[in-house]
């Protein structure tokens, strides 16, 4: 995953946390728009998510930035 996708998914987690506290948890599909207006990003975060780090749906915002710090 390149930086810049990184620093989007610190991005969001970081506003959950703001909003609503450090036991927030979310899914991947929390970085993307309602709308699935980019299907190869999709599957290239899904991957990323469920085959290369094994997480569960939903997983607490905190958890998820420490493995990309």
């Amino acid at each position: 995953m390149n930086k810049e996708k990184k620093a989007k998914i610190i991005q969001v987690c970081d506003a959950k946390i703001a909003a609503k506290g450090e036991n927030v948890g979310l899914s991947f599909y929390a970085f993307f728009k309602n709308k699935n207006d980019n299907p190869e990003l999709l599957m290239e975060v899904a991957q990323w998510w469920i085959l290369e780090n094994k997480l569960d749906h939903f997983e607490k915002a905190v958890k998820i930035k420490e493995i990309l710090l």
